[in-house]
């Protein structure tokens, strides 16, 4: 017992407000012969709906009875209860209607404004030992962990990881469509200038995706679409959008570029101001953005109407097909415009074609089907699941802690974990936290 009481003291001090929330959430206390700290009868019917982003008490329409008497409002949490006065809530109208203060030590009473007494629950006395323990280990000594978890995570189960992961997955989707509809937005839902801004922006990669966008943001695709019966036009175009034709180069390729967007810039009135240049450096030369763009012009030169072809695609290897396309000649022996190099086609490879399913053709997809009022899960499930996963210190790492790693559904799913939950400390929002936190395990 006297390990208890010194853990319970230190345990209060570093105490999180989100970890209550979580045990009134999910109801992770004692039920039975609640009292309140006026020593009231407490039974608890229902917990309310979670106030995650909007201010106001924690919890919406609750239901609970005190003394016999059913009570149906909000509930506020507090580590102490005199928080409520540091956050100055008997000031704000919003906190009327509260009917019990859930915190975990009990400091001091709280009134209404007709001077009448909050009900308060005292959570500390309710809840498993345990359970604190557990809550310990993920966040003990955090900072020197990879991720809070990293000690238990190669002990969880497949089917807790596995089902997580098919959540995960969709939530990085939804996260990637705000970019997708805000593009919708701007060009009127013209989804074939919303697939060509995508593609460019991924060609670019990690490096150079931001300056890749800002290039087809200077355009207007339906000078795109003017120019793609001629090869020479789009890479005038792409090339010189991007600040690439300005060097003297003694070539006639070159030489023709330049001339093709001399003319094409007074046609069309373009302005390339605002274009971020590209970086080059520490980039392997098939990645330069020379050799992107030269695929970009090959596969809008190949291929008219590629939104609708992309859509009604039924397949992987369909896939594949419609994007290995590679570069015009003059790319086959240079990766840049003033040096030449062993000649080699220049073909978009497997891999590549990969990263572009994964982060613009399935994302857009996904939200083309919504859109249309489709459920498109089980489709998107089929295709992100064919393709193999990513290879990136996150994916690695994971690997070593013996996380399922079969396909892109997987990898997609662990970086949105590591992301948006790991980094976060979030370990409350994740299932693997709450499979741990339900764990038992004996005090130490």
């Amino acid at each position: 017992m006297r390990f208890f009481f010194d853990f319970f003291l230190v345990f209060s001090s570093a105490m999180k407000e989100d970890f209550l929330q979580y045990l009134w959430k999910f109801k992770k206390f004692e039920l039975c012969n609640l009292k309140t700290t006026q020593n009231e009868d407490l039974i608890l019917h229902h917990v309310g709906v979670h106030n995650i982003n909007n201010s106001g008490p924690d919890f919406f329409d609750a239901r609970v009875s005190i003394n016999g008497q059913k009570w149906a409002g909000n509930v506020e949490v507090h580590i102490k209860s005199n928080d409520w006065y540091v956050h100055n809530h008997e000031n704000d109208s919003s906190y009327d209607n509260v009917i019990l203060h859930v915190v975990w030590e009990d400091t001091v009473q709280i009134f209404r404004n007709d001077n009448s007494i909050i009900p308060t629950l005292q959570l500390k006395d309710y809840v498993e030992p345990e359970l604190l323990v557990q809550y310990n280990m993920l966040f003990e000594d955090r900072a020197r962990r990879w991720i809070p978890c990293e000690k238990q995570l190669p002990d969880v189960s497949e089917f807790i990881i596995s089902n997580w992961q098919e959540r995960l997955y969709f939530e990085r989707l939804e996260q990637k469509s705000i970019l997708i509809l805000e593009l919708l937005r701007k060009s009127s839902n013209n989804w074939e200038a919303v697939l060509f801004k995508l593609l460019f922006k991924n060609f670019g990669l990690k490096v150079n995706g931001e300056a890749f966008l800002s290039v087809a943001n200077s355009l207007d695709f339906s000078e795109v679409r003017k120019c793609s019966q001629s090869l020479i036009q789009l890479e005038a175009l792409f090339f010189g959008q991007s600040g690439l034709l300005e060097s003297k180069v003694p070539h006639e390729y070159v030489v023709n570029l330049q001339k093709e967007y001399s003319y094409l810039k007074t046609k069309f009135g373009l302005d390339p101001r605002g274009v971020i240049p590209f970086q080059f450096f520490r980039l392997r030369p098939p990645n330069f953005p020379t050799v992107r763009l030269a695929q970009l012009a090959m596969l809008y030169f190949k291929n008219d109407q590629l939104f609708s072809k992309v859509i009604h695609v039924n397949n992987i290897q369909e896939y594949y097909d419609l994007f290995k396309v590679n570069t015009s000649e003059f790319w086959e022996s240079h990766y840049t415009f003033g040096k030449e190099s062993k000649k080699t086609k220049k073909n978009i490879t497997k891999s590549f074609i990969d990263l572009l399913l994964i982060n613009t053709i399935i994302p857009i997809r996904f939200i083309y089907a919504k859109n249309r009022g489709i459920h498109p899960e089980e489709d998107i499930l089929s295709l992100i699941s064919q393709l193999s996963y990513e290879k990136n210190n996150i994916i690695d790492k994971f690997i070593t802690l013996k996380t399922p790693m079969n396909n892109a559904l997987h990898s997609q799913a662990m970086i949105q974990l590591k992301n948006e939950y790991c980094d976060e400390h979030g370990c409350l929002r994740c299932q693997i936290g709450n499979y741990l936190l339900d764990k038992e395990c004996k005090p130490v």
